[in-house]
């Protein structure tokens, strides 16, 4: 998309959505972006939609752009060559992006033992440490019960887009230039971790969703296809297409 970040390396070693998604923006920034593969893919290698052929179109999609090196990880020449890639590299490298667990071979601390500028920028589902997925953490924050219409009762519904995880790789992106221009200024390389679960829950907060309820001492009751925060509602016309009408300020900078 764009050039702003050529000359900029970033290693990846991730899998799933939020943490690819935010090498796929950095790339689309015009950094070189290097995912380290397990030999033979990794878990989300064939992950559906999938073609005829059982190739990947979300893989795909989500690290198109990319270069990337298979290693054996499980082995310990293969682990040390990771961590070897991870730090390697001049002024614009040492970046490292990952969903990894806090702990082990890619352990900020194990990592920055080779180079004490590394900034690493690791997703995590939870802070402290626990997995949590995009839906999990949907769930936790009680999404699927403010989706939907009143008369749908207590029954859930679930997102198909997966909010969470997109906002965590943008987030992580935006995140690892500021850790980026931190270095720029101190010379110093920092760890940052980025949790789904944080993130979801300040967004609603950031909403006003959390103060609502405290102020009306209930659950925030479903809205059907209103939107949350202004006049917005579909309408079914006489020839029987459906519409959504918004209301909105005469200056807002929105279109």
């Amino acid at each position: 998309m764009y050039d702003i970040l050529q000359g900029l390396t970033v290693i990846e070693c991730s899998s799933f959505v939020a943490s690819p998604s935010a090498g796929l923006y950095l790339s689309q920034m015009g950094a070189k972006v290097i995912r380290i593969d397990p030999i033979g893919g990794g878990l989300d290698f064939k992950r559906w939609p999938v073609s005829e052929n059982g190739d990947s179109f979300y893989w795909e999609g989500l690290n198109k752009g990319k270069k990337s090196v298979a290693v054996d990880i499980k082995s310990e020449k293969g682990r040390k060559l990771v961590q070897r890639l991870a730090t390697s590299g001049g002024y614009q490298s040492g970046l490292f992006l990952t969903n990894y667990p806090v702990e082990g071979f890619l352990s900020h601390g194990s990592l920055s033992k080779l180079r004490p500028d590394l900034i690493t920028l690791r997703v995590m589902g939870h802070p402290d440490g626990r997995t949590a997925l995009d839906y999990t953490v949907n769930s936790a924050v009680g999404v699927p019960f403010m989706n939907g219409f009143p008369d749908m009762g207590d029954a859930p519904i679930n997102n198909s887009l997966p909010a969470w995880d997109f906002l965590a790789g943008a987030y992580s992106a935006f995140s690892l230039l500021a850790a980026l221009r931190h270095r720029d200024s101190t010379g110093n390389g920092q760890e940052i971790r980025i949790s789904l679960a944080d993130l979801a829950i300040s967004s609603l907060a950031n909403l006003g969703q959390i103060a609502e309820t405290l102020e009306s001492g209930g659950d925030r009751e479903r809205c059907g296809n209103d939107i949350f925060g202004t006049y917005g509602r579909d309408f079914v016309t006489r020839d029987n297409k459906r519409l959504m009408i918004m209301a909105m300020t005469k200056n807002s900078g929105s279109r």
